[in-house]
């Protein structure tokens, strides 16, 4: 067995591109527009050195939008060492304001401010918008201070009527900033844009993708794991579904599946989980019914974290007694995702934490297996494309997202058999009317959530009634990392609800959840 680190990771074998977190919204969509125009992309916290910048190597640097003023004393500063590094840098809204500031220009406080879409228009001949981008083209802003005058060396190219610099260029030095946002869908060119900055002026090639991914970690699981047995916790979901299969590629027989029945699954996902995985991938498959060791020891928990931590140790404790006759598997697999790190508290464990994963924050201390997670650089679309590149059944790579600790934190209180049970009805309600108004598709995450310590009065058949309320939760996305409640039709809503009071005793009223993330989360806990 060999256990070496594998030398192959995406930072090592592709140009990367640094997207530095300046607290912004948009920094995760960033990393992926990035990585849409084949260039790996890594998030870094504003805190980084130019030390541990010359370390990593990159070929770019995209400093985010953030929310704080660069005119506040104490707000996030970059390094700026690192402006001499001699690496192309691109400055994003709050980025772009930064470089003005640390070298040299200055930010107007307090202007008008711009939010929404604007009118850019050009003043000079730029490298870094492309020619055939029009001479006026609308953006998408969201600032309040503005760049008023450019720094010595740069040449302002652009301004709208709020923002007398919204382009500001130094070619000598390789920085160039943007004071609107080119990474979201409102600014038309802004891909265009981003696209000159990394294949034009920093020169980064654009070999990452799915293809790739899949050999370097084939290679890398290879190298590390040996000749080791190695178990896999299947959730049934996408992410599990899709690393055991990526796993299985590389070590073939050396792995084992572990599907861990929580008896907190969907209504009759567990049967179709084991049925669809044993015939799609041909892997040893352990069907593992353990519901009641979950539900006894999430008794009297109520605390969401508390919850996830200890849905987490359980699935460690049934990895490590119930491998069927694998008794010297020296691996666990699980489908970690790099939006499960950020949100857990970021890839260096020094961003806030926003939930904890049970597959990242809630392992216990004393694990004796050696985690693989060969998805945790990929965000979900990038996941379900590697899926399709590994052949995997459209009916498995377009599952809906379900957490690891499934309705246990779709249960705002205790968990309970009864709630479960009273939970999986009505969620099935949810899905069947989805499904036959033909939005599966459309939609990214959608599910029933119970509101089991709240208690409502309502009245049916003239007698006064006191239940529980359902919350209907529906969203739009592409990652997980933002997303907007989906505008379900009125019909579509009404006909959920009346299914779930008529048929699901103990319910008797039914919300619909409006919230967007942020600042909401998609689910709630």
């Amino acid at each position: 067995m060999n256990t070496d680190a594998a030398p192959d990771t995406p930072a090592a074998t592709h140009d990367t591109a640094l997207v530095v977190d300046f607290g912004a919204q948009y920094a995760q969509l960033i990393a992926r527009r990035v990585r849409e125009l084949s260039v790996y992309s890594e998030i870094v916290p504003h805190r980084i050195s130019a030390a541990e910048v010359a370390d990593k190597a990159p070929s770019a640097i995209i400093l985010s939008g953030g929310p704080a003023s660069v005119n506040i004393d104490g707000t996030p500063r970059l390094d700026p060492a690192i402006y001499e590094l001699g690496i192309p840098i691109l400055g994003i809204c709050y980025g772009a304001q930064l470089i003005a500031t640390q070298l040299g220009g200055t930010v107007g406080r307090g202007l008008a401010g711009e939010y929404g879409r604007a009118r850019v228009t050009r003043m000079a001949e730029s490298s870094l918008v492309p020619d055939e981008v029009p001479d006026e083209y609308d953006v998408w802003m969201s600032h309040f201070d503005a760049i008023t005058v450019a720094p010595p060396g740069f040449t302002p190219t652009a301004s709208t009527k709020d923002a007398p610099v919204a382009v500001l260029e130094n070619d000598t030095r390789r920085i160039w900033g943007v004071q609107y946002h080119p990474e979201v869908v409102h600014s038309p060119y802004g891909m265009r844009v981003m696209e000159r900055f990394l294949h034009d002026l920093a020169g980064c090639n654009t070999s990452w993708s799915m293809a790739s991914v899949i050999d370097e970690q084939v290679a890398a699981i290879r190298h590390r794991v040996g000749d080791a047995r190695v178990i896999c916790g299947l959730s049934g979901g996408v992410d599990s579904s899709v690393a055991a299969a990526l796993v299985h590629k590389a070590i073939g027989a050396q792995l084992t599946c572990i599907y861990v029945d929580t008896g907190l699954m969907r209504k009759g996902e567990s049967e179709q989980v084991v049925e669809t995985f044993r015939r799609n991938l041909g892997i040893e498959l352990i069907h593992a019914d353990e519901g009641q060791r979950f539900f006894d020891a999430l008794a009297g928990v109520t605390e969401p974290e508390a919850k996830r931590k200890a849905i987490g140790e359980q699935f460690i404790r049934v990895f490590e007694r119930h491998t069927g006759g694998v008794s010297d598997a020296e691996f666990l697999v699980q489908g970690t995702l790099y939006p499960d790190l950020i949100e857990s508290g970021g890839t260096d464990g020094t961003a806030s934490v926003i939930k904890s994963h049970h597959n990242v924050g809630g392992l216990p201390d004393d694990m004796e297996l050696e985690l693989i997670e060969p998805l945790r650089d990929l965000f979900k679309d990038e996941v379900r494309a590697l899926g399709t590149e590994l052949g995997l059944p459209d009916e498995m790579v377009w599952r809906q997202p379900f957490p690891g600790p499934g309705l246990g934190v779709r249960i705002i209180g205790e968990v309970t058999p009864e709630r479960v049970a009273l939970l999986q009805e009505a969620d099935a309600i949810v899905r069947e009317e989805l499904a036959r108004a033909g939005l599966e598709r459309e939609i990214w995450q959608s599910y029933a959530a119970l509101l089991s310590d709240v208690r409502s009065v309502g009245v049916m058949g003239d007698e006064r009634t006191y239940g529980h309320p359902i919350v209907v939760r529906a969203v739009t996305s592409d990652d997980a990392m933002t997303a907007d409640w989906a505008r379900i039709p009125y019909e579509v809503l009404e006909t959920m609800s009346q299914r779930i009071i008529n048929e699901v005793t103990g319910v008797n009223r039914v919300v619909y959840d409006i919230t967007s993330k942020p600042p909401g989360t998609i689910e709630w806990e």
